[in-house]
């Protein structure tokens, strides 16, 4: 197996542009999903079934549909509906926030519900109303919980962003895809994919293994 250095040396500007563009539109999926997926994780926790279907729905339908799919219904219906045309970056943020938002869901309703119900009990117990309760008690506290595994969605989420390479955005995987047809080479884009994928993981993982050694001992 002969490797083509040079080729990766003239692709090497582009999958900078590509890895940062991954590293933005993954950020945007996560922060935009964290907030989406707090509400939705609140909502499915109501009791009254009625009220708490819709969010059940919407973690039911996300969670086991392929996000490859969701990407083309994002990319072909949501946003031309919206600007009046197609948008590769428009795409990446929405449909990644929104899958994300259905996992993150699930991780926020993990760390309220593993929170001791004494606690709520105890805060009501003082005066403060179920709100103020969840606002200044609970949430907190499930939030410090789920920070590992919101960090491992994120980490999901830049390997996810791969798939946007379907829709023409210019991220690691589409610049990969550009040079395998430019040359007729597969070793060198893909190969080099992967490792700026790997290294992406290694450095988010590494990270996320500091943060939970750092949340232990608080």
């Amino acid at each position: 197996m002969d490797i083509r250095f040079d080729i990766i040396q003239e692709y090497a500007p582009y999958f900078l542009k590509g890895t940062l563009l991954t590293i933005g539109l993954s950020i945007a999926g996560v922060l935009i999903g964290t907030v989406l997926g707090l509400l939705i994780g609140l909502g499915k926790l109501i009791r009254h079934k009625l009220l708490s279907l819709p969010f059940k729905i919407y973690i039911t339908v996300f969670r086991g549909t392929p996000l490859f799919v969701q990407i083309f219904i994002v990319h072909f219906g949501i946003v031309p509906a919206v600007l009046g045309t197609t948008n590769g970056i428009a795409t990446g943020i929405v449909a990644l926030s929104l899958n994300s938002a259905a996992y993150v869901a699930e991780i926020f309703r993990g760390g309220i519900q593993s929170i001791d119900k004494g606690q709520m009990e105890a805060a009501r117990s003082l005066g403060m109303t179920h709100s103020a309760s969840m606002r200044h008690v609970i949430l907190p506290q499930a939030f410090k919980r789920s920070i590992p595994p919101l960090c491992n969605e994120f980490i999901v989420l830049v390997k996810d962003s791969s798939l946007l390479a379907a829709v023409a955005v210019p991220e690691v995987m589409y610049w990969g895809k550009a040079m395998q047809g430019q040359y007729y080479r597969v070793w060198e884009p893909y190969l080099t994919a992967a490792l700026i994928y790997l290294v992406l993981t290694l450095v988010l993982s590494g990270l996320l293994h500091l943060l939970e050694r750092r949340l232990s001992t608080d």
